[in-house]
């Protein structure tokens, strides 16, 4: 990401505060979500440097925009402080999204001590959003960001009545380890959860994307994909280049590498791929278009 992103220009300018926030100095905000314009920039930058930041680039007209930031936000509220949510509207501020280069939008950005971090383009089901900021907060305590901004005001006490109720000990169990790294200790609480209760569809939700997170963290791309090109046949290797796909948000890449490989195995081969397709299909949702486009493709290959 560095150097396809220049905040050079947005450094050094003075630190107009951000809208929703009180003015450089006061110590407490009063939200965790502020509206960050050209102007306003250089303190979120600073502010970045204690929590990490995410920067949503947004637009009025942007209808994937609409579905995604209010999952940001919910999420961001959930941190108590952790993560600071700064939102750009592009047509408003030119110069940020220059800087981000963002070429489309919803565009998603960290920031960690003034560097960014990737985060994800275009609309992404809540557990992967869940999933993302669990890996920023790690990126963020390697690199020693890992302060909690004191939030004040009728606002953030408004948020902190709604808040949801705690999670259940294994899901937040299962949620500590995801923060850290630990994919195989999630993986277990959440086995042990459904082990308590084979109808509990976070757990469900859960074991299926860390899941995933386990299986891609072992893989190297360039690697994966030469292997799955030199063996267009071999289930595993297609599964990796899927996973890893899927991991990147290339949903349909994903989808259409497995129903590819469906469509060559023999009738007697086929049930392992199905059964990873049902999987991915369950980890980005059913209501998702496409999904509902893979599984009808799906069907028309069983029948």
């Amino acid at each position: 990401m560095r150097g396809a992103v220049d905040l050079s220009s947005l450094r050094n300018r003075p630190a107009a505060p951000p809208s929703g926030t009180a003015p450089a100095g006061a110590g407490v905000l009063p939200d965790v979500v502020v509206d960050a314009t050209d102007e306003s920039f250089g303190q979120i930058l600073e502010i970045s440097r204690t929590v990490p930041v995410v920067v949503d680039l947004w637009a009025e007209w942007c209808g994937p925009c609409k579905q995604l930031s209010p999952i940001i936000e919910k999420v961001t509220r959930e941190l108590g402080g952790r993560v600071l949510l700064a939102k750009v509207d592009v047509d408003a501020n030119p110069q940020l999204a220059q800087g981000f280069r963002a070429q489309s939008i919803p565009m998603v950005v960290a920031l960690i001590a003034g560097q960014p971090v990737p985060m994800f383009t275009g609309a992404v089901p809540e557990q992967q959003v869940r999933e993302v900021f669990a890996q920023l907060l790690q990126v963020a305590a390697q690199n020693g960001v890992t302060g909690t901004l004191p939030i004040g005001g009728s606002e953030a006490e408004g948020a902190e009545a709604d808040a949801e109720p705690p999670l259940p000990p294994l899901h937040a169990e299962a949620f500590a380890a995801i923060e850290v790294g630990d994919y195989a200790a999630a993986i277990t609480a959440y086995e042990k959860a459904l082990a308590e209760n084979p109808r509990d569809e976070d757990a469900i939700a859960g074991l299926g994307q860390v899941r995933l997170l386990d299986r891609v963290q072992k893989l190297d791309l360039q690697e994966a994909r030469a292997a799955a090109a030199a063996a267009p046949l071999d289930v595993q290797a297609q599964f990796d280049v899927a996973d890893l796909d899927l991991a990147g948000g290339h949903v349909e890449d994903a989808f259409a590498r497995l129903l590819e490989l469906f469509a060559q195995l023999p009738s007697d081969q086929r049930t392992p791929v199905r059964e990873r397709l049902v999987e991915l299909f369950g980890l980005v949702g059913a209501a998702d278009p496409r999904v509902v486009s893979a599984r009808n493709r799906l069907s028309s290959l069983l029948f």
